[in-house]
C-alpha cells in the first residue's frame, strides 16, 4: 500500500473513531445514570452538552492551525488527544467530573472535520465519492458505537466502553505519526490551485452553507443521540437487551451509511441543488410517517430516515471543495462548523426535556420540522458551476 492510501485509510479510521467516541456517552447513559444514583437517563443528557459545544467552537482554532501550522501534526493531536481523554471519561465518579471529561473529549473531536477532511481531499480526483466513503467511515463509526458499548455495558460496565476505544485511538496516532508522510509545506504557504466561480458572492455562499449544515446538525444530533432509547421505547415489547438494541441499532447505522457512498457518486455527476432538495424532502417526510408506527415497523422507517440523515451530510464538503482553494479549506469549514456545530449542539440539551414532557413522538416531529426549514434554505441556493483549475 502506498503512503497515500495508507495516509487515506487512517484518515478515514479517524472518521469512524471521531462520531464513535461522540456517540459513546448517548448509548452507555441509562448506565452511567445508574452507576452514579441519578433517577433518569434523560436528566444525565445536559451533562453531555459542553462536549458538542466545544465540538462545534473548537473547529475555529483548530482549523486555523490546520492551515497555518499543518494537517498532518494537527491529525497526530488529534488521535492522541481523544484516546487521553476518553480515558479520563471512565474515570468520572459524579455527573459533573463526567461533564468535565466530555467537553474535553468534544474539544479534541473538533480537530477531525476541518483538518482530516481537507486532507483527504487536497489530492481528491473524485471529490464527491471521497466525501461519501469518508462520509460511511464516519458512520460506521456510530455503528460502532451502538454495538461495541453495549456489549461492553453489558459484560464489562461502561467504563470499559471509554476504554479500549481510548487506547486504541492513541494507538492510531502513534500509526499515522509513522506512516503519513511529512507536509513540505503548511497549506496556507502552498500556490493557489483553482479559481472560484460561484456565481454569488462567497459570504452569501457560507451563508447558506452555515444555516443548512446547522439545521442538518441539529436533526444529525436530535437522531444519533436519541435513536438508542428510541429504539428501546418502540422495541419495548419485543426486547429490553442492551446488546441486542445496540446491535439492530448497529444494522441501521451500517446499512443507512452506505447511502453516502451512493450520494457521493451523484455528487460527481449531477447539479447539487435538486439533488439535495430532494434528500432533504425525503428526509422529513420519513420522520413524520414514524410517528404513527412501533415495533418492527419502526426499525425499518429508523434504517431509512437515517439513509437520508446521512445522505444529506455531504453537500456541504462538496461545495467548499468545489468553490474554495485547498490553502483556505481548513479555516472555511472551521468557521462553518464553529457555527453550525456550536448551535446544533443545542438538540444534545433539549433531547431530554422534550421526551420527558412529551415523549419520542414530539422529538420525531420536531426533526420532521428541522427538515422542512433545511429545505428553505437550500432552496435560496443559486445553480452552480464547477471551479476550474487555477492557470500556471
Amino acid at each position: 500500500m502506498t503512503p497515500h492510501r495508507a495516509t487515506a485509510l487512517m484518515l478515514n479510521v479517524g472518521h469512524a473513531l471521531d462520531h464513535m467516541f461522540l456517540l459513546i456517552f448517548a448509548t452507555a447513559v441509562t448506565a452511567i445514570a445508574a452507576d452514579f444514583g441519578v433517577a433518569r437517563w434523560e436528566d444525565l443528557m445536559p451533562y453531555g452538552v459542553a462536549a458538542f459545544v466545544l465540538f462545534g467552537i473548537g473547529s475555529l482554532p483548530a482549523g486555523r492551525l490546520g492551515d497555518l501550522w499543518g494537517r498532518r501534526p494537527m491529525m497526530i493531536v488529534f488521535f492522541v488527544g481523544i484516546g487521553m481523554s476518553s480515558i479520563g471519561v471512565s474515570a468520572a465518579q459524579s455527573p459533573w467530573q463526567l461533564a468535565i471529561a466530555l467537553a474535553l473529549l468534544g474539544a479534541f473531536a473538533s480537530i477531525y472535520h476541518p483538518v482530516g477532511i481537507p486532507m483527504l481531499l487536497q489530492n481528491a480526483a473524485k471529490p464527491g465519492l471521497t466525501i461519501g466513503i469518508n462520509g460511511l467511515a464516519g458512520n460506521l463509526g456510530l455503528a460502532l458505537a451502538a454495538i461495541v458499548t453495549g456489549f461492553f455495558v453489558k459484560h464489562l460496565g461502561w467504563r470499559a466502553a471509554f476504554v479500549v476505544p481510548g487506547a486504541l485511538s492513541i494507538a492510531c496516532g502513534l500509526l499515522f505519526a509513522w506512516i503519513a508522510p511529512r507536509e513540505a509545506d503548511a497549506p496556507a504557504r502552498r500556490k493557489a490551485t483553482q479559481t472560484i466561480d460561484t456565481g454569488i458572492s462567497l459570504p452569501h455562499l457560507l451563508a447558506i452553507m452555515t444555516v443548512a449544515s446547522t439545521v442538518s446538525g441539529l436533526v444529525f444530533n436530535f437522531s444519533t443521540n436519541a435513536n438508542y432509547e428510541m429504539l428501546a421505547d418502540r422495541l419495548r415489547d419485543i426486547t429490553r437487551d442492551p446488546a441486542r438494541l445496540g446491535t439492530l441499532l448497529a444494522v441501521v447505522y451500517a446499512v443507512a451509511a452506505c447511502a453516502q457512498v451512493i450520494v457521493g457518486r451523484l455528487i460527481d455527476r449531477f447539479p447539487l441543488k435538486p439533488l439535495y432538495l430532494s434528500i432533504i424532502a425525503t428526509q422529513g417526510a420519513l420522520f413524520a410517517l414514524s410517528t404513527q408506527v412501533g415495533g418492527w415497523a419502526f426499525l425499518v422507517l429508523q434504517l431509512l430516515f437515517m439513509a437520508f440523515v446521512f445522505g444529506a451530510i455531504p453537500f456541504t464538503d462538496a461545495m467548499i471543495v468545489r468553490f474554495v482553494d485547498d490553502r483556505l479549506r481548513s479555516r472555511v469549514a472551521g468557521m462553518r462548523l464553529a457555527v453550525s456545530l456550536g448551535a446544533s449542539s443545542l438538540a444534545v440539551w433539549l433531547i431530554g426535556p422534550v421526551v420527558k414532557q412529551a415523549g419520542f413522538g414530539a422529538l420525531l416531529w420536531l426533526m420532521a420540522g428541522c427538515s422542512l426549514l433545511s429545505l428553505l434554505v437550500v432552496s435560496r441556493l443559486p445553480s452552480v458551476r464547477k471551479a476550474a483549475p487555477a492557470a500556471a
